[in-house]
C-alpha cells in the first residue's frame, strides 16, 4: 500500500495509530502472507480485526435480543392479542 493509498483511505475513516506485540513467529507468518496477496501487513490486521468486530456485532445483537424475549409477559395494561387478530380478520373479510 502507497502512502497516496493509506491518505485517501484516512478521508474516508480518519485512523488512530496503535501499536501492537507480535511473537517473532506471528511477525514472520504474517509478513508471509502479506507477500503472497500483496497487502500491508497493516491492511491484514486491519481486515482480522474488522471480522472479530463483525463476529462480534451478531453475539451482541442476539444477546440484546435474548435479553429482551419476554419483557412484556407480565404487564397487565395490554390488549388482548387474539380479539385484536379476530377483529381484523372480520374486517378483511368484508
Amino acid at each position: 500500500m502507497y502512502n497516496s493509498d493509506v491518505y485517501s483511505i484516512m478521508k474516508e475513516a480518519p485512523m488512530v495509530r496503535t501499536q501492537i506485540y507480535l511473537t517473532d513467529t506471528e511477525k514472520s507468518r504474517l509478513a508471509s502472507i502479506a507477500v503472497r496477496q500483496g497487502a500491508s501487513q497493516s491492511d491484514l490486521i486491519r481486515k482480522a480485526v474488522d471480522e472479530l468486530l463483525e463476529k462480534h456485532a451478531e453475539e451482541h445483537r442476539i444477546s440484546v435480543i435474548d435479553a429482551t424475549a419476554g419483557i412484556w409477559k407480565s404487564r397487565k395494561n395490554l390488549p388482548d392479542i387474539r380479539k385484536l387478530r379476530r377483529g381484523w380478520r372480520q374486517r378483511a373479510v368484508r
